[in-house]
């Protein structure tokens, strides 16, 4: 497919998504939003893509919403482009940021230089974030009289605790990656020029050494047991996914690899793979 505001690669069952508005600093646009929504649905449909690595052009991540004077943020008059969730306009992060969250594959954010508003939230979905030292982040929503958006108020809390997440939402202030790294928004922090690089050495171990259709299993496993009510709701899930699993190629693939000592060659396709997590709600048009 041919985009405008983002582009991408693959080799060797790695993706790489790229922002790529260099000139506006990445900023997101609902053109943005749109791509970033057909990409991640692109990729997740292909079987050839085993990870998704996520970047910005330049040396930006995403400096948030490309603002266009006060009403920036007027959604009374969008209804119809964005449509409409609980009778109301749905928001454009939402609609660019939560296709992540329903891959099937795992996606790694390699975040080079600011991420801020929805540059930061968009990352939220996504699994692991890697961060340039110079990296900066901000949930700066309070300061533009709004709130978080990209359902970041369902993922913040889960991902760094909820005492972390109101903290940075409510001053609204910018922190730099060491911030981040303390805080567990990120997982490292590299120098500048390694951020991608690092982004797709852990892509290549991921895409090299493991069953696709077992790491989409656990990508939904493991986000959506973050809501379930028990221990119990997690055996039950799993338990399934086991006898599914159990009896397909990859399971006899990993066993036999092991036993002769060789590296695996897992076959399985992911048609029907998954817990179908998260499901679209019935309000949603």
């Amino acid at each position: 497919m041919s985009w405008t505001q983002v582009s991408c690669t693959v080799e060797d069952g790695v993706a790489v998504l790229t922002l790529d508005r260099p000139e506006r600093r990445n900023a997101y646009t609902t053109v943005m939003a749109r791509e970033l929504a057909e990409a991640a649905a692109a990729l997740d449909a292909d079987d050839a893509v085993r990870v998704v690595v996520v970047t910005g052009a330049g040396n930006t991540f995403c400096v948030g919403a490309d603002l266009a004077g006060a009403g920036t943020f007027d959604r009374s008059a969008q209804a119809d482009a964005a449509g409409t969730i609980g009778g109301v306009a749905r928001d454009w992060g939402g609609i660019g940021a939560l296709p992540f969250a329903t891959l099937r594959k795992p996606v790694i954010a390699a975040v080079n230089g600011a991420a801020v508003g929805i540059g930061a939230t968009m990352t939220l979905p996504m699994d692991i974030r890697i961060a340039g030292e110079s990296a900066k982040f901000g949930f700066v929503f309070a300061r533009r009289g709004i709130v978080p958006e990209a359902a970041s108020s369902w993922f913040l809390p889960r991902v760094v605790g909820i005492s972390q997440a109101m903290e940075w939402v409510a001053t609204g202030r910018v922190f730099d990656a060491a911030e981040a790294l303390r805080g567990r928004l990120v997982s490292r922090v590299v120098p500048d020029d390694q951020v991608l690089a690092t982004a797709l050495e852990l892509a290549r171990e991921i895409a090299d050494h493991t069953s696709g259709v077992a790491v989409a299993t656990s990508r939904q496993l493991l986000w959506s047991m973050l809501s379930a009510p028990s221990p119990w709701d997690a055996h039950r899930a799993e338990s399934r996914a086991l006898v599914e699993l159990g009896s397909g190629p990859d399971a006899a693939e990993g066993v036999a690899s092991f036993l002769e000592k060789r590296p695996a060659r897992f076959t399985a396709p992911l048609d029907g793979a998954g817990l179908g997590w998260p499901a679209p709600p019935d309000d949603l048009a």
